[in-house]
Protein backbone atom coordinates (compact mmCIF):
# COMPACT_ATOMS: atom_id res chain seq x y z
CA UNK A 1 0.00 0.00 0.00
CA UNK A 2 2.49 2.38 0.63
CA UNK A 3 3.95 1.83 -2.50
CA UNK A 4 0.19 2.92 -4.14
CA UNK A 5 0.41 6.17 -2.16
CA UNK A 6 4.40 7.21 -3.44
CA UNK A 7 2.75 6.97 -7.16
CA UNK A 8 -0.27 9.24 -6.34
CA UNK A 9 1.98 11.94 -4.61
CA UNK A 10 4.50 12.16 -7.66
CA UNK A 11 1.50 12.09 -9.88
CA UNK A 12 -0.39 15.03 -7.67
CA UNK A 13 2.94 16.87 -7.69
CA UNK A 14 3.49 16.39 -11.39
CA UNK A 15 0.18 17.39 -12.19
CA UNK A 16 0.70 20.51 -9.64
CA UNK A 17 3.62 21.44 -11.72
CA UNK A 18 2.46 20.97 -15.46
CA UNK A 19 -1.20 23.32 -13.62
CA UNK A 20 1.34 26.26 -12.47
CA UNK A 21 3.05 26.39 -15.80
CA UNK A 22 0.33 26.59 -18.49
CA UNK A 23 -0.57 29.97 -17.65
CA UNK A 24 3.35 31.12 -17.41
CA UNK A 25 3.69 29.63 -21.16
CA UNK A 26 0.26 31.46 -22.27
CA UNK A 27 1.31 34.88 -20.90
CA UNK A 28 5.03 34.27 -22.68
CA UNK A 29 2.56 34.09 -26.42
CA UNK A 30 1.14 37.75 -25.37
CA UNK A 31 4.26 39.17 -24.57
CA UNK A 32 5.99 37.62 -27.62
CA UNK A 33 2.88 38.50 -29.68
CA UNK A 34 3.60 42.73 -28.89
CA UNK A 35 7.30 42.59 -29.02
CA UNK A 36 7.63 40.58 -32.12
CA UNK A 37 6.16 43.28 -34.08
CA UNK A 38 8.87 45.58 -33.40
CA UNK A 39 11.58 43.15 -33.35
CA UNK A 40 12.14 42.72 -37.13
CA UNK A 41 13.23 46.24 -37.45
CA UNK A 42 15.75 46.21 -34.95
CA UNK A 43 17.33 43.08 -35.72
CA UNK A 44 19.89 43.78 -38.63
CA UNK A 45 19.02 41.88 -41.95
CA UNK A 46 22.27 39.58 -42.08
CA UNK A 47 20.63 38.33 -38.74
CA UNK A 48 17.25 37.57 -40.40
CA UNK A 49 15.56 41.10 -40.30
CA UNK A 50 13.70 42.71 -42.34
CA UNK A 51 15.43 43.25 -45.73
CA UNK A 52 16.26 46.56 -47.61
CA UNK A 53 13.72 46.85 -50.19
CA UNK A 54 10.85 45.88 -47.40
CA UNK A 55 7.79 48.17 -47.57
CA UNK A 56 6.84 50.76 -44.68
CA UNK A 57 4.62 49.53 -41.50
CA UNK A 58 0.82 50.25 -42.25
CA UNK A 59 -0.18 53.25 -40.27
CA UNK A 60 3.19 55.54 -40.59
CA UNK A 61 3.31 58.77 -43.01
CA UNK A 62 5.92 56.55 -44.72
CA UNK A 63 3.28 53.97 -45.99
CA UNK A 64 0.60 56.36 -46.58
CA UNK A 65 3.31 57.76 -49.05
CA UNK A 66 4.42 54.42 -50.28
CA UNK A 67 0.49 53.11 -50.96
CA UNK A 68 0.17 56.77 -52.65
CA UNK A 69 2.82 55.97 -54.97
CA UNK A 70 1.85 52.05 -55.58
CA UNK A 71 -1.80 53.55 -56.79
CA UNK A 72 -0.15 55.99 -59.18
CA UNK A 73 2.02 53.65 -60.65
CA UNK A 74 -1.02 51.16 -61.00
CA UNK A 75 -2.97 53.48 -62.82
CA UNK A 76 -0.20 54.32 -65.30
CA UNK A 77 0.00 52.46 -68.90
CA UNK A 78 2.41 49.41 -68.95
CA UNK A 79 4.94 50.66 -70.99
CA UNK A 80 5.05 54.32 -68.97
CA UNK A 81 5.77 52.19 -65.68
CA UNK A 82 8.56 49.70 -67.69
CA UNK A 83 10.30 53.28 -68.58
CA UNK A 84 9.90 54.87 -65.17
CA UNK A 85 11.39 51.47 -63.68
CA UNK A 86 14.42 51.14 -65.90
CA UNK A 87 15.09 54.97 -65.30
CA UNK A 88 15.27 55.12 -61.64
CA UNK A 89 16.81 51.53 -61.37
CA UNK A 90 20.05 53.40 -63.14
CA UNK A 91 19.52 56.45 -61.25
CA UNK A 92 19.98 54.54 -58.47
CA UNK A 93 23.32 52.38 -59.81
CA UNK A 94 25.28 55.35 -60.66
CA UNK A 95 24.65 57.57 -57.37
CA UNK A 96 27.60 58.41 -55.91
CA UNK A 97 28.56 56.58 -52.39
CA UNK A 98 27.27 53.60 -53.66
Amino acid sequence: MPARTAIRARLLAAMTVLALAAPALAGCSSINEKVGAGMGDIIPQWAGGLPANAPPRPGTAEYDRFMQERERQRQMPAAERDKETQSNANAQATAPGR
